[in-house]
């Protein structure tokens, strides 16, 4: 018994080792992660060779030839993915120059920096072993990107990402500017740990709550891959505001055109802050980690949360309760909060009697609209059948109605619906509403 005490008790230590050599070999590969940095090489041979240059044909012929068509698979698809022209490059190679200047030395002195993204990767890998290895690309941007993960690529802009204290701004937009005021690259490593964190998360959906987790969950991993804090103001202010936030965020949740209130570096909202949708999404992952018993199945759920499969999302939101109420709830009182179009004032919807000699119809509107918006679309008989607005005659003192001048022939069918883009005056979209009828 005792022979077979210690043989056992060598198998369980020699298993401890063995796990704990092999949670070491798969974070400490990563300490030789891929990098590539020849964009920037070729940027400041292009910007070099046009110094003294005053033809632009000439200029453009250099910024072609020495970088754009020598650029990486990765700079080839951050210049897709912000739609960035040989025009724009042009314009800021020479309007930019005492910005290049200035970021310049950071950008030919990379080894310190690549071991920041290293170490980063390293420790993401150490809270996420199913980590899949994607190359980190050093690009040059036109200031609308300091990064982003895509097709298991980590792009960093390091127009942002480099930057520092010192990086002179005043040539650039008011917006950029603020960036800057970070100290960017003392968030280098943070940056290349939320991009590496999008390279192996599903696909986003483009609707508002799918991408404030999908960007919340990657700045959560950062912060607790790193121990670093995050640098958005938004979590700053997000805690001290917070019920303000997720009332206000409830209400947009199922609105249309809200994404940029909450998202990707814009500040025009009500509370003058930028990526408070990071924060919403921090708070909902965290609340899914805190409550969790394994914390590193938390994090793997975190990451492979599918973003398609609605009833996956609503699980793991209506679990943490951070909001008044579940998703379905939300979904609920949004609905009921939607402006109708309650009857066309000249005539019955599905009428087949029309008067083809009508010229002006009437919509009526549940409650008063906002006067600025509005939209028509074919019905589910297409272009053909389509109910054409010769004119818009506009809505009415009161924005219950609207009304528009039209021309129909006779013994004809005609459809258009009267599409969401008409909204109240509170912000809420229209349900949809088709028209259909036939005149005689």
């Amino acid at each position: 018994m005792n022979t077979i005490r210690i043989y056992l008790a060598g198998a369980i230590i020699a298993a401890i080792i063995s796990g704990c050599q092999t949670q070491t070999n798969e974070s400490s590969i990563f300490k030789e992660q891929a990098i590539v940095s020849s964009d920037v090489e070729n940027f400041w041979k292009a910007y070099d060779a046009i110094e003294g240059i005053q033809d632009s044909t000439k200029q453009m012929d250099y910024i072609k030839s020495m970088f754009l068509d020598k650029a990486s698979k990765g700079q080839k698809r951050m210049i897709e993915a912000r739609r960035y022209t040989a025009a724009e490059y042009w314009k800021t190679f020479t309007t930019r120059t005492s910005f290049w200047n200035s970021i310049r030395k950071n950008t030919e002195n990379l080894e310190p920096f690549n071991e920041k993204l290293r170490e980063g990767v390293v420790k993401l890998a150490k809270i996420y072993p199913d980590l899949k290895h994607s190359t980190i690309y050093y690009t040059i941007g036109n200031h609308r990107s300091p990064g982003t993960g895509v097709d298991g690529m980590v792009l960093l802009g390091t127009e942002f990402a480099l930057g520092d204290s010192s990086t002179i701004t005043f040539e650039l937009p008011e917006y950029n500017q603020n960036y800057y005021k970070i100290n960017p690259v003392t968030y280098l490593s943070f940056l290349c740990v939320h991009e590496y964190v999008h390279t192996q998360q599903n696909a986003m959906v483009h609707n508002l709550l799918p991408l404030v987790l999908y960007e919340g969950i990657a700045e959560f991993v950062a912060i607790k891959a790193t121990g670093e804090k995050s640098p958005w103001k938004a979590f700053t202010f997000g805690p001290d505001n917070e019920e303000r936030i997720k009332q206000r965020f409830e209400e947009d949740m199922f609105k249309p055109n809200t994404v940029y209130n909450w998202l990707w570096n814009s500040p025009k909202n009500e509370f003058e802050t930028s990526e408070l949708g990071y924060f919403v999404g921090y708070q909902i992952a965290s609340r899914f980690y805190n409550t969790s018993a394994d914390k590193r199945e938390a994090i793997k759920k975190l990451i492979e949360l599918d973003y398609h499969d609605e009833s996956a999302v609503e699980e793991l939101v209506n679990n943490t309760q951070y909001f008044s109420g579940t998703i379905e709830d939300m979904r609920t009182n949004f609905e009921s909060k939607r402006p109708e179009v309650t009857r066309i004032s000249e005539f019955t919807n599905n009428d087949e009697g029309v008067d083809h000699d009508l010229k002006v119809i009437t919509l009526m509107f549940s409650e008063p609209m906002n006067k600025q918006m509005m939209g028509f679309d074919f019905g589910p008989l297409g272009e053909k059948n389509v109910l054409k607005a010769e004119k818009a005659i506009g809505f009415s003192d009161d924005g219950t109605s609207f009304s528009f001048e039209v021309s129909m022939d006779k013994n004809r069918r005609y459809q258009t619906l009267v599409s969401d883009r008409f909204q109240s005056a509170t912000g809420f979209p229209l349900k949809p509403f088709l028209i259909d009828f036939k005149t005689k």
